[in-house]
Order: structure tokens, then sequence, then C-alpha cells
């Protein structure tokens, strides 16, 4: 018997490397999800021509075509709503979601951010691990909240830095693992395996 899958929509800036792993893992197996839809707020976004190619509905929405960033979001509502889209996954999205999206979908919009949180949150995780003279990264999966990185963390995965590493070798090492879990976080969410307990996330058996 044929099991609906939940729809999700990808948004992204740029290459959209975790948005192609996720895809990945939405054609093998019992897969419990499908990418209805891609959007980006860059028009030169590698993911968009990707998704292009792989027959994925690819829209190019300019934030600046709107009136302010509530109307740009509502517009992101009124796509995800055409696409009865069931979870908002952010894929290297290098914009801040404002609170009209976040109560449109409680809890149903999650990202992934390179560095074990709330552990250097914001721009430039890898930098600021280094700087920091961590011994430890990684990278966390989380739902989105009004904050920047701040919503409860659903999975985590971590990475050894090495005397030697720069931004980038050490970015390498940590994409190798969002590529993982991101893809697992989002089948547990469609397998009803995430539980909210307050600012923890509870994954059931």
């Amino acid at each position: 018997m044929n099991t609906k899958k939940g729809k999700i929509a990808i948004l992204l800036s740029g290459r959209g490397s975790n948005f192609e792993a996720i895809y990945k893992n939405s054609i093998i197996g019992d897969s419990p999800f499908e990418i209805a839809v891609v959007v980006s707020d860059k028009r030169k976004a590698k993911g968009l021509k990707t998704a292009d190619d792989l027959g994925i509905p690819a829209y190019f929405i300019r934030p600046r075509d709107f009136s302010s960033k509530d109307e740009y979001e509502k517009n992101l509502i009124e796509l995800f709503e055409k696409f009865k889209i069931d979870l908002v996954c952010l894929a290297g999205f290098m914009r801040i979601i404002s609170p009209i999206l976040i109560k449109k979908y409680p809890n149903r919009i999650i990202n992934i951010h390179p560095s074990l949180l709330p552990l250097f949150p914001g721009l430039d995780a890898q930098k600021q691990a280094l700087e920091a003279g961590a011994e430890l990264s990684g990278c966390t999966v989380h739902f989105v909240d009004e904050g920047v990185d701040s919503g409860p963390a659903i999975m985590q995965a971590s990475v050894g830095i090495k005397k030697n590493d720069s931004e980038e070798s050490l970015s390498k090492r940590i994409l190798i693992e969002e590529h993982r879990i991101y893809s697992e976080v989002i089948r547990l969410y469609f397998r009803n395996k995430l539980k909210i307990e307050g600012r923890r996330v509870k994954i059931l058996t």
C-alpha cells in the first residue's frame, strides 16, 4: 500500500549541497518525504539550476521586489500553500526568518548550522571555532525560532578540529556530517519520532 509522502520546501541561497544530499535520500528506500519546491533569494544560486535539472519546481524570489520583509515572507507562504508544504528546510538560506513565517509553520521549520550549538551561532561558525581554539566542532539540526540559531536542537554530529585546520578544511569535514544528519532528522520528523519538551527535543524509539 502506498503511503502519502510528506512534502518539504527547500530554501537556499547558494550551491545547495545539503539540498542535493536531501534529494538523494528522498528517492531511496522507503523515504517518507519528497522535495516539492526549491526557493532561492539569489538568482544565480547553483541550487536553483540543480533543482531545475532534477525536474523540481524552482523559484527565484527576490526580497527587494517586496515592500517589506513581511510581504516577502507572505509571498513565500502563498507558494508553500500552493505546494501543500508540510516542512520547511533551510539549506544555506542566508536570511533570518521573521515571525510571520515562524508563526505560520510553528515547529515546522528546521535549519542546519555548522557548529555544536549553542556554541558559535550566526555567520562564520567555523572561523569562530578556530579563533576560539576549540578542539571540537560539528553541526546541529534545530527547529527555527525567532532568534538566531537559538531554536531547540534536534540532532548533532561532532567533528574534531586538527591543529593545521583552515576554515575550508574544517568546513569540508563538517559538511559530510551535515549531509548525513539533515536527512535523518527529516525522516524522523515525518515518522513522528520527534517530541519537543521545552527547550529539548526527544527522539522517540
